[in-house]
């Protein structure tokens, strides 16, 4: 008898899907906005208002459709009170985890 483990291609059930690209710095600052600002339960019009900006561009930002300048950045951080040296950090936080991802698609061996 062969003790030796049988082995099994295990492949993933996104393989075949094309890797997703890597966030976009915007799309990230946004995301963090958005957290920040539905953790203080703050509406788009409270923030924007406070900022000095329509609710639909601060909505663009968040969604990461929009550029804003570094000005923009401050002035939305301060409204919500977060230091801009944390957006930065947790924008940096998530580059980091997808750049830890698997690389989807390889397969993989497994003993049966």
């Amino acid at each position: 008898m062969d003790a030796r483990p049988k082995l099994t291609l295990v492949k993933d059930p996104e393989q075949g899907a094309e890797p997703q690209p890597a966030p976009l710095v915007r799309e990230l600052y946004g995301r963090v906005l958005r957290e920040e600002r539905l953790d203080q339960d703050r509406s788009l019009e409270d923030v924007a208002g406070e900022v000095g900006m329509s609710k639909q561009y601060l909505s663009e930002i968040e969604r990461g459709k929009k550029e804003p300048s570094s000005e923009i950045l401050r002035s939305v951080c301060d409204a919500l009170g977060l230091p801009l040296e944390h957006l930065l950090i947790r924008s940096g936080r998530r580059v980091g985890a997808v750049s830890r991802r698997p690389s989807w698609g390889v397969p993989t061996l497994r003993a049966a």
